[in-house]
This record gives C-alpha cells, structure tokens and sequence, in this order.
C-alpha cells in the first residue's frame, strides 16, 4: 500500500477499511475529525508520521479483503443501513442498557477512592441519551428516506419530496451529533486514563473499563460509516451523480 501523507484520515479509511484498527490503536481520529491530513493528524497527536505509515502498510497486507468483506462504497446503500442498524445501532442499545447498571455498581464500591467515577457516570449517561433520540431518528426519518431514494433512482422513479427538504439537511443535524458524541468519548478516555483500571480493581472495575473501550471503538466505526460513506453516498445520489 503507497500511502499519500497528504491524503486525509478519512479518505485513507475509505480506501483501506483496515487502516481503523490501526487510527484506533493510535488513538487517531477517523471518524469525526477524519478531515485531516495523515500527516496533520500524527503532528496534533504527537506520533511518529513513519511509524503510523509503517502500521498501516503492515495492516494491509497482513488483511487483504476478503470475499465476506463487503465493500461500502459500492453496495446498496440499503444493504449499508441495515448493517448500521442491525449491527451498531443494536450493539448501541445492548451495552447502553449494561453499562448503566455495571457504572451504578462500580461506582457505589469505589466511588468513595475514585471520584472520577462519578464523572464518568454523568458524562456516559448523557451520551447515552443523546444516542438513544439520534438513533431513533435516523431509524425514523433519515434512512428510510435514504432507502427511498435509492429505490426511486433504481427504478428511473422521480424522488419522493421529504419532511426536511434537501437530505443534506438532516446529514447535518447527525454529523453535529456525532461530534458532540466524539467529545464525549474523548472526555471518558481522559477522565479514565485511556481506561487504565488501578491496581486494586475488582473484576466489575476491570469489565467496566473494557466495556467502556470496546464501546467507544464501536462507536467510532458506527460513525465513520455513517459520516464518512453512508451520508456522502446519499447526497451525492440525491444531486444525481
């Protein structure tokens, strides 16, 4: 793989879909701040350019793409839905309504030594709501009317008029919340230490923190599906391109 440094986070995923699991590792965003630059993104985040270069041309070969793999520039965009709901938005709702409980648990044995945990308990909370109503109406409003479009387009059918106008509009609405998720994620990591339980940890501390991780790179997918191919596909489709 020749990696172009001045090509941006985004396009990079958006070619080489395995080039997440090494943004992740980094900590490199490519969902919502996937606008910059590689070699922007590894001077804000203090990394070695070579060595982020190196990871990627490590990862492509060592994942080439599989039959199975599907590829979500070019599927049906109602095929690239329903995997985002079936799949994230599922696993969204799954953890949301385990992680709840679990902070409460933890939070009431360590609280006390830990009151970070509080905070992390507030912020997750709040972002759970805000997931919870943002992924109710995408599933209400925003992709059904994706779907249509693709079916009216498909079939040489005039596009049905929308509630919102130009889809660009509620793209909008989502991708600002998704932001406002990024900040919330990037809030939990830094009040945890990058999710580093302490040395007296129980195994519910422990599970939390890895729960806590594992929803975060979830999310983080969720949204560079969304942001970076499902919401550019469907304006560019509505424009007729």
């Amino acid at each position: 793989m020749s990696v172009a440094t001045e090509k941006t986070v985004r396009e990079l995923v958006q070619e080489f879909p395995s080039a997440t699991r090494v943004f992740e590792k980094f900590g490199i965003d490519y969902c919502c701040g996937g606008q910059r630059p590689l070699a922007e993104a590894c001077h804000a985040a203090h990394l070695s350019l070579n060595e982020v270069l190196d990871s990627l041309e490590t990862a492509q070969k060592a994942s080439p793409m599989s039959p199975k793999t599907c590829d979500w520039q070019t599927e049906p965009l109602a095929e690239l839905v329903a995997h985002i709901m079936n799949t994230h938005h599922k696993y969204t709702r799954e953890e949301i309504a385990r992680l709840g409980p679990l902070l409460a648990k933890v939070c009431s044995a360590h609280g006390k030594n830990h009151p970070e945990l509080n905070n992390v308990r507030a912020v997750f909370h709040g972002l759970a709501q805000e997931l919870t109503m943002h992924m109710m109406k995408e599933e209400k409003m925003l992709f059904p009317y994706i779907v249509r479009m693709e079916e009216a387009v498909i079939q040489k059918e005039p596009i049905l008029p929308s509630p919102f106008g130009s889809v660009q509009n509620p793209v909008l609405m989502m991708e600002h919340e998704h932001d406002d998720a990024g900040e919330a994620l990037r809030a939990l990591r830094e009040m945890t230490g990058g999710y580093t339980v302490p040395p007296e940890a129980c195994i519910s501390y422990q599970t939390l923190f890895q729960a806590l991780a594992e929803f975060e790179a979830d999310l983080h997918q969720h949204i560079h599906l969304e942001n970076n191919i499902l919401f550019p596909r469907a304006v560019a489709m509505e424009r007729g391109r």
